[in-house]
Formats: C-alpha cells, structure tokens, sequence
C-alpha cells in the first residue's frame, strides 16, 4: 500500500520543501506518496492554486543560489501532488481520503496556525460541520478515523513552533476531551498516532503562479525521534534525530544570530532603506566585521559546548545563503521587532555558553545588549 500523504497548507514553503523531498524520493523508487494537498484556511484568493495542484505535469521548483561558494540553478517539475482539495467545499471527501488511504500527515499553518476559539471545544466540533481552525479539523479527522477503523498515522507539524508537535497533540487532545467523544478516542490517540517534533529551514524567496516556488538550495527536516517513529523515505535534507536542540541552536545563534548583527550594523550606520543582506556583504568592512564575530565569539561558544565541527561547517553555509545572488532578502524586514530577536539569538547565546569551560569573551554580542538594555 502506497504511503498517502495529507498535507494542510498550500504555501510555497511546502511544495520546495515537503513536495519536493517526496517527488525526488519517489523518482529514486521508494513507495511515498501521493499527496493531498488541503487548504485549510477556505480563503478564496487561493482558489486557483488548489485547482492547479491536481495537474498531472505537476509544477516547477527552481533551486538558486551558491553551493560550496559556486552559483547553482537547477529547476525540479514536481509530481508528488495528485490534488488539491479545499476544507469548505471538498470536507466529505477529505474526510473519506483521512480515514481510508491516509498514512502521514503534513502541515505548515503559520505562527498562529493552532489558536483554537473557545466554542470550538465543545461536542458541537464533532456534529459533522467543517470546524474553523487547524487542530480542531484534525481532531474532527481524527476521530472519523477512528469511528471507521483506521490504523496508526504519523503526524509531521512543520510550523516554526518550538516543540511543535507536543504542542498540536496537546491541543488535539484537549479538543478530544472537550469534544464529549468517548475515553476509547483519546486512548487510540495516544497509542496510534505520533506527532513528532520537527524542525524545518529552507529560504523560499518568491512564489511561480498558480502553483510553485523559487527556493534557495540549503534545506534541512530534522525530525525527532519518537517510539514506533520510522521515516516514511529517505532523502538527503531529512535527518532522523534523537535531539533537535543542536540543530536549533545552529540556526538560532548562527543563521538568525548573523541576520540580527547585520541588522543592528544597518540600523546604526543609517545604511540604505531597501538595503539586502547581501548587499551589506558586499561591503568589505561589514563582512569582516561579521566574519570576525563568527570566528571569535561565536564558533568558540559553540566548541565550549562540545559544537565545533558543526559551528564551523555551518558557518560556511550560512556565508554562501547570505550572498545568495538570486535572493533580496531586505534587512528592513530582518529589523521588525528587533529588540524581541536580541535577546532570544543574542542574549539566549550568551547565557547558553556562560560558565561553561572554554567559553570565549564576547564583547560585540555585550554590546549589542548592553546598548540595548540601556535603551
């Protein structure tokens, strides 16, 4: 039997990440997929991309950027979706589809994706309407699962949610209760589906109408390990884990860490409004001062943690995403809420190495916040 995915979300973030880690899989003949591919949302404005996922010439994902310091640009036509349906209008076959053919299930919804309103935890979420948000429709789905017999599923969250998949499953499992469905539900719940935690990360600059994305050539889905958690494939941007902290703190203290130091060297010198990340970098004397910090704060943090060889590796692709040729990433978007991103990149990797052996100086990073602080 084929491995079934449900996706929820439609973003352009999904078909060059999950969409097309499944195409390649499946070119390289491993039995994953197809894909489902839910709107959730029932925006109409989305109406023609749910229309053009059920394409059978599927559609295009164009990789652009820099690989071991060499310009790259490769274009991948994606076949893992063989649909798109909509919750408001296609809810009795998507329900059909979850409960007979579903295997893994994958969804991207945003920062807010699992706010639940209050009167959606009530038995009225399991009266057969179409319920509002993402985890009261997955548990509605869920318990029609259940009712019909199905068997276990794995749920794979790729919302950028710290512990994002306790945090859907603690939400689905208070909905099960508020919903008045039996024990034996919650009970099934817990021995049959996995939600496993996830980390996500991979630049999706712009997307191609109706359907399809341009995308940097860095991607990375590390994927915690979980008691009866088996990949459903193989591919070389998916890592199975036994702890996703690493991963997290390269990315939060190197990659965000950079984009905020950029940031706060943009803000003070009153550099150009529309200004680009990599177009900071050209600069001579900004690029040695971030190299500098990288190589005397930040990787010696890293080694004080026993991270060297990974601090180090990351650095060089975090140097190759940020002079992205084919990407304008602006630093005026990197500034919103800039003081919130100082203290969890800046200030949490300061107190993250502190007292450890080894652990180097860091006196840019202490005045970043002190004048921050100060202010």
């Amino acid at each position: 039997m084929s491995v079934r995915i449900i996706q929820f979300g439609t973003s352009r973030f999904l078909q060059a990440h999950a969409d097309l880690f499944v195409h390649e899989a499946r070119e390289a003949g491993q039995d994953i997929g197809p894909i489902a591919i839910v709107q959730a949302s029932g925006s109409g404005d989305r109406a023609g991309r749910v229309a053009a996922f059920g394409r059978p010439e599927g559609f295009p994902v164009r990789l652009r950027g820099i690989v071991d310091g060499t310009p790259c640009e490769r274009e991948v036509q994606v076949r893992s979706v063989d649909r798109g349906l909509s919750a408001v209008a296609d809810w009795a076959a998507i329900k059909a589809l979850f409960a007979g053919e579903a295997r893994l299930v994958i969804s991207n919804m945003g920062d807010s994706g699992y706010r639940v309103a209050p009167e959606e935890a009530t038995p009225a979420l399991l009266a057969g309407g179409v319920p509002a948000s993402f985890p009261a429709k997955l548990t509605a789905l869920l318990h029609h699962r259940w009712s019909a017999g199905g068997g276990p599923l794995t749920v794979l969250p790729c919302e950028l949610i710290n512990r994002n998949g306790e945090v859907l499953a603690a939400e689905v499992g208070r909905l099960a209760t508020a919903s008045g469905a039996p024990p034996a539900f919650a009970g099934w719940i817990d021995r049959s589906v996995i939600f496993a935690n996830t980390l996500v990360d991979r630049i999706v600059s712009e997307p191609i109408e109706p359907v399809g994305a341009v995308a940097e050539p860095y991607a990375l889905w590390a994927i915690e390990r979980r008691p009866g958690l088996e990949l459903p494939f193989t591919h070389p941007s998916v890592v199975l884990t036994d702890n996703l902290e690493p991963f997290e703190r390269l990315k939060l203290h190197i990659l965000n860490l950079g984009h905020t130091v950029l940031a706060e060297i943009w803000a003070e010198e009153g550099r150009p409004a529309g200004e680009t990340v990599r177009e900071i970098l050209a600069d001579a004397a900004v690029s040695a001062r971030l190299a500098t910090l990288y190589a005397g704060e930040v990787v010696p943090g890293f080694c004080a943690r026993g991270m060297a060889d990974e601090a180090r590796a990351y650095v060089g692709v975090t140097l190759d995403r940020f002079r992205n040729p084919f990407l304008d990433h602006r630093i005026a978007d990197i500034a919103q809420n800039h003081g919130v991103k100082i203290e969890r990149r800046i200030g949490a990797f300061v107190q993250w190495i502190a007292g450890q052996p080894g652990a180097p100086a860091t006196p840019v990073l202490a005045d970043i916040l002190a004048r921050h602080a100060a202010g």
